[in-house]
């Protein structure tokens, strides 16, 4: 299989070589770096922005493990695939579980310090759809950026672990048999690797994040694209579960017209016992749920946009002040630091917050290995589809998931190379040189596609809304087509080849939901409320067909 899609972008002015490039630097891309070397593979990070500025410091839960008195895999696999409504990866799910515990022991031998008690024991906190308290957590709400803090310095520790940082990655490079050999990336500033270049490798690890972006309000950083299920669909790879995105509930209200990434009000304020309020003070969510607002994250963020357009509101409230300034200063003392610079004081005042993307739970499908489709490609963290988070991921389940399969993915490579599996590449210029261009958006059209995607394929979903976002997306699209035929292209530079990358993932992602009639997990249809598992009780797989448009298909049941 070649590749038949790429970026239109100069051709590489310089080319290095390594074993296993790795693109991106949270826990999955790091852990995956940090065991390949391990094992004597020569190993490269290739990251957008700088080592430690992925979605992972961005994290404040937690990461989710059996580690309590009491807990066991069994329960967290039950909580899991509850939230997952019926789409989850039994068997992923317990190699998550099972390995779960271990793995987060490993990240401490790393250097990774939680909280702890006055005994030294670990503190375990709670959070939405999880009835054990099984959350670790660091600096009280800081957990994403004291395990970034750990992982980065065991990287920056090894001498012959290759990093470029300020890196946009382009396409995959394969050879003459369809296996990855490299890629092509366009480095950012001044130095000895400038401009468009190529890292030709024996394998192509992908953990390059989400795709919040594809959206105007998210909690995902800026750099968050969907570079790598764009890269992965153009390569030939398939995607599975486009359509189910995790809307946090609680993300800080910060006006009707606040766009990019908005701040997290984590999950973990709940667990802690934090109300859900209207403006009146009435808690909407007893009643709703057994857990009330410790229900999983769809349904919290259900009856919040339910209750906005009852009240004919644009935000409801999380009310904290009981916790007392004590509890908010040691317990969350970055949220309490975020929502003060905003000039909100959840000591003295309920937080204002609504629904924001916050998690994709599909992206590129892999096995329990973290291969994908294309032989030598690899994938994930959030880029990937394991199928362990189903419809709906489980809180605090993907910091986890991201340290089980990134270990997973090293310890394949690692047997694959101790059986002389992964021989040098030649890479298959011919086949670089045929593949399609894809037309370049202007770069002005990412805001464009955020408003198509907020407002068609947000928390509420419909034929009417889908169909709006796929006609804007389609011109979008014809718009680049007609520029390129004008002999006026966009420029090939980080703003346009990002704005195509937002657009194919905001593509297939409005395919995918338009097509699945039924409302489970983080999809929500008005038009078809019902979960209906007789005729939607399986996956949607996603590829591109020639054209370069993706196509979904229902997995079989």
């Amino acid at each position: 299989m070649s590749v038949t899609h790429r970026l239109t972008a100069p051709a590489p002015g310089w080319t290095a070589t390594t074993d296993v490039v790795v693109v991106g630097s949270g826990i999955a891309g790091l852990t995956v770096a940090l065991n390949v070397r391990k094992a004597g593979l020569r190993a490269m990070v290739v990251t957008k922005a700088v080592l430690d500025e992925g979605s992972t410091r961005w994290a404040q839960g937690g990461i989710a493990a059996a580690l309590g008195e009491g807990d066991t895999p069994e329960q967290h696999l039950d909580d899991t695939l509850v939230a997952g409504a019926g789409v989850c990866d039994e068997e992923a799910v317990r190699t998550l579980v099972t390995e779960g515990p271990d793995a987060v022991r490993r990240l401490i031998a790393v250097g990774a310090a939680f909280d702890r008690d006055e005994d030294g024991e670990i503190l375990l906190t709670r959070e939405g759809g999880h009835h054990r308290h099984r959350i670790v957590h660091a600096g009280g709400d800081a957990t994403g950026a004291e395990v970034s803090r750990a992982l980065v310095a065991a990287v920056r520790s090894d001498p012959d672990l290759e990093l470029i940082e300020h890196a946009l990655v382009l396409d995959l490079l394969t050879d003459a048999g369809g296996h990855a050999a490299g890629l092509t990336l366009h480095v950012m500033g001044e130095g000895q690797r400038d401009g468009v270049g190529a890292v030709r490798a024996r394998a192509v690890v992908l953990a390059t994040g989400g795709l919040g972006q594809v959206f105007s309000a998210t909690t995902n950083p800026a750099v968050s694209t969907g570079d790598g299920v764009a890269l992965a669909l153009r390569a030939g790879a398939a995607a599975a579960d486009l359509e189910f995105v995790q809307f946090h509930p609680t993300v800080l209200w910060l006006g009707a017209d606040a766009a990019g990434q908005q701040p997290l009000v984590s999950e973990a304020v709940r667990g802690e016992g934090a109300h859900l309020v209207d403006a009146d003070g009435v808690r909407f969510m007893v009643g709703q749920h057994e857990l009330a607002e410790l229900a999983p994250r769809d349904i919290v963020a259900k009856a919040i946009t339910r209750r906005m357009q009852e009240k004919g509101a644009d935000h409801m409230y999380l009310d904290g002040r009981h916790f007392g300034a004590e509890m908010w200063e040691h317990r969350f003392p970055t949220i309490l630091a975020s929502c003060r610079s905003h000039g909100i004081d959840p000591v003295t005042e309920p937080i204002p917050i609504a629904p924001a993307s916050h998690h994709a739970a599909g992206g590129v499908r892999t096995d329990r290995h973290g291969r994908t489709s294309v032989p030598g490609l690899y994938a994930c963290g959030e880029v990937a589809c394991t199928g362990v988070h189903g419809a709906n991921r489980l809180a605090s389940n993907s910091l986890l998931e991201g340290l089980v399969f990134a270990e997973r993915i090293a310890a394949d490579l690692a047997e694959r190379h101790a059986a002389g599996e992964l021989p040098e590449r030649t890479v298959d210029v011919a086949a670089a040189q045929a593949a399609k261009a894809v037309p370049l958006p202007a770069s002005e059209s990412r805001a464009e596609i955020q408003r198509l995607m907020s407002r068609g394929a947000g928390v509420l979903r419909s034929a009417a809304s889908l169909a709006d976002a796929a006609a804007g997306l389609a011109l979008l699209a014809e718009q680049a087509r007609s520029h390129v035929a004008e002999e006026k292209p966009a420029d090939p530079r980080v703003e346009t080849w990002e704005a195509a990358n937002l657009l194919l993932v905001a593509t297939a992602l409005v395919a995918a939901a338009a097509q699945r009639e039924e409302t489970r997990g983080g999809h929500w249809r008005e038009d078809f409320p019902e979960r209906d598992d007789a005729n939607w009780r399986r996956h949607l797989i996603t590829t591109l067909a020639a054209s370069g448009d993706p196509v979904s298909t229902p997995e079989e049941q």
